[in-house]
């Protein structure tokens, strides 16, 4: 999976995907995160990517140019690269987009190559979003300060579901959300901790009453904490 991630600060990025599995993942090539830094291509010698609203209003609002060149930018390195004539979705990451979901994170491993829009301030020119972004997303019902954590959360959430990430496919395939539900309680050493004794029966040694136990678990933990979702899979 390849990221390009529009920014106007790319350090944030790249401090991100340095660490833990991102950065293992890029370091043995399974994913790839090319920071465009949007000022680069700044309107005048100032640096300027933003501007007063048109009618007035609180804040600033980064303009289309910048943006639009930066854009242009990667899409001639992209051409370079590569015989693909198709362009890459841009994602703008935004409070009024889609909230990412495991299905949607899945929906965008299947891609190749991404990129990613990162606003500011007041949000970005509507003209910019209308010309090149092909799909928004949200990570909740509340506003960043800037389009990077999102972008940071996005490409987390996604790149574990790139093949060869976590190592083994089976390491996501019964976490929270991917069948529909919450993941079941896990234990470890020792089994006694504060008078609180790991369930017996993960000690049985009997995979199949062990399965049992966890679909259980899975089903009452997500009754208890989240029943929203059991009203979205039949039979629950």
């Amino acid at each position: 999976m390849i990221y390009h991630v529009l920014t106007l600060f790319p350090e944030m990025i790249q401090q991100a995907v340095s660490h833990s599995i991102l950065g293992r993942a890029a370091n043995s090539g399974h994913i790839s995160v090319n920071c465009i830094n949007i000022r680069d291509f700044a309107v005048n010698k100032h640096g300027q990517v933003d501007d007063s609203p048109y009618g007035g209003g609180a804040g600033m609002v980064m303009m289309a140019p910048p943006v639009y060149d930066a854009y242009q930018h990667v899409l001639c390195n992209i051409q370079k690269n590569s015989d693909a004539l198709s362009k890459p979705p841009l994602i703008y990451l935004s409070p009024q987009g889609r909230v990412l979901t495991q299905k949607i994170a899945e929906e965008i491993a299947l891609s190749q190559e991404i990129i990613l829009l990162c606003g500011h301030y007041e949000g970005l020119d509507e003209r910019i979003i209308e010309e090149i972004v092909t799909d928004e997303i949200s990570i909740g019902d509340y506003v960043l300060t800037g389009g990077e954590p999102a972008a940071i959360v996005l490409m987390d959430a996604v790149s574990r579901l790139v093949p060869g990430v976590l190592g083994k496919a089976e390491s996501f395939k019964d976490e929270s959300f991917s069948d529909g539900i919450l993941e079941y309680p896990h234990y470890t050493r020792p089994p006694v901790f504060r008078e609180r004794a790991v369930p017996e029966v993960l000690l049985s040694g009997h995979h199949g009453n062990i399965d049992a136990w966890r679909k259980a678990q899975a089903v009452e933990r997500t009754r208890v904490k989240r029943p929203d979702l059991l009203g979205e899979i039949k039979g629950m």
